[in-house]
């Protein structure tokens, strides 16, 4: 399994993660969920790609360029999760398993939070586990793609 990638996207201001709203997202910064992911995969025989921007249109990019090059991804698209119809089509080019990813439980929000453009287009969701959900994510698409 050493050959397969996987990329992992992570969308808008998950670059602040341990400054932004801490009591929300935790005080784990995005460099360490990246380490931690890395380290994981190795274990895992897995190649893990990471990308993360805070602009839409680089989101769709990174997702066309996966259709070619990745057999699975986990994406948290941030705020984009709510509006964002461009994601979710470019995520139906790919053929591997998709898990979204939020860090908090999104239905246990403002209510603008508890519709998933993406949802219904992934093969599972992720919420609520903090950092942790990262590494479930990786697990689980490990076990998908074998």
């Amino acid at each position: 399994m050493a050959s397969k990638k996987i990329l992992v996207i992570h969308g808008p201001n998950l670059n602040m993660l341990g400054k932004r709203e801490p009591d929300v997202y935790g005080t784990t910064s995005l460099d360490d969920i990246n380490k931690r992911l890395a380290g994981l995969g190795k274990k895992l025989g897995l190649i893990v790609d990471i990308f993360q921007s805070n602009h839409e249109g680089a989101i769709v990019d990174k997702i066309q360029e996966a259709s070619q090059k990745h057999e699975g991804l986990i994406i948290n698209c941030a705020a984009y999760t709510h509006t964002s119809i461009a994601i979710r089509d470019a995520l139906l080019l790919l053929k591997g398993p998709v898990i979204e990813v939020h860090l908090s439980n999104i239905y246990k929000r403002e209510p603008f939070r508890h519709k998933s453009m993406v949802a219904e287009v992934a093969t599972a969701t992720l919420c609520g586990f903090g950092h942790s959900g990262y590494y479930m994510a990786l697990e689980a698409i490990a076990r998908m793609i074998k």
